[in-house]
């Protein structure tokens, strides 16, 4: 049955059709009949207790240049819509936390991926920490004693803002590094959330592999390797996709968290993994579907869309 998709997302005159998976997630949604709408975050309103937005009939084509036609802008009552994707990229803010409130008005009877509520209460540094044994050692404080004790001891570390993305923020602390005093200040003056600290992981000069999740189950992984003189491999900040295999300790990784996903509503999901050792859950608008269908000749927006049809089915 056709079903009626409204995608909750950034500008789509900005997106790069040959990286971007909410575009691939688009494809694949009109190539299976279904009628697509594109709204901007900022276009949501909750109104006398329901919640509309502000939207476009939308097409999409893998053409540079002439990826997408829009229609005229009307207004969408979402509980009439079937599908809701919650797309846009962070910053996860206030506006973040907003829109999931606004979207959990009409979840679970129009579909909402990921589920908000759970995507509210799984900021990625945090939710990670659900899985603690799994992880590298790691704080999270605004205590600055805490954080000189955590690397007096750890020696070598990795400090980046509880909420930032795409790599930015990110430092990697050598034992002989004078400079985390002045970080610190630094950090204090740009953010009033808590540091996150973590013991540094040295496999990250080979990469940091990303993996995703399609309803709890690993189906595939990219490995993402540092540009030259950096310790982040952020495809943001220059670090280069490779093709990459799930290993024993990934596949230990993903059974050890994929129940959790599964049952709170997670269907996309993309996880970090560097070494032997997760460290971020990504549930907001997780990346790299383009990457990992390139190098394994798949095409994962396609079990993305089995796997909501068949949560449709059992509603």
């Amino acid at each position: 049955m056709p079903l009626r998709v409204a995608i909750q997302m950034d500008p789509i005159e900005n997106v790069n059709i040959e990286g971007d998976s909410s575009f691939v997630m688009g494809l694949s949604a009109e190539a299976r009949g279904h009628k697509l709408w594109h709204y901007l975050p900022w276009q949501l309103t909750l109104r006398d207790g329901k919640a509309y937005a502000r939207a476009r009939p939308m097409s999409l084509r893998r053409k540079a240049g002439d990826h997408f036609t829009l229609g005229e802008e009307e207004l969408l009552e979402l509980s009439t819509m079937d599908v809701i994707l919650m797309r846009q990229d962070p910053p996860f803010d206030m506006a973040y936390i907003t829109a999931t409130h606004i979207l959990e008005t009409v979840h679970p009877k129009t579909l909402v991926v990921n589920d908000p509520v759970h995507v509210r209460n799984a900021p990625e540094k945090l939710f990670v920490t659900q899985f603690a044994d799994l992880m590298p050692p790691t704080v999270i404080t605004s205590d600055r004693q805490e954080i000189l004790a955590f690397r007096d001891y750890h020696k070598d570390i990795i400090v980046k803002p509880l909420f930032g993305n795409g790599g930015a923020g990110v430092f990697h602390i050598t034992p002989g590094d004078e400079n985390l005093n002045a970080l610190l200040e630094l950090f204090t003056q740009l953010y009033r959330e808590p540091i996150q600290v973590q013991r540094y992981v040295p496999e990250v000069r080979q990469g940091d592999k990303r993996i995703i999740l399609i309803d709890g189950e690993a189906v595939g992984a990219i490995n993402r390797v540092p540009a030259k003189g950096e310790s982040r491999s952020n495809m943001h900040v220059g670090g280069r996709p490779e093709k990459s295999v799930l290993t024993p300790r990934d596949r230990e990784i993903c059974d050890a968290i994929g129940p959790t996903l599964r049952e709170r509503g997670m269907i996309f999901v993309g996880i970090d993994v560097i070494g032997n050792y997760l460290t971020e859950i990504n549930v907001t608008s997780p990346t790299g579907l383009q990457e990992v269908n390139r190098f394994d000749k798949v095409v994962l927006e396609d079990r993305i869309w089995d796997a909501i049809e068949k949560r449709l089915v059992r509603k």
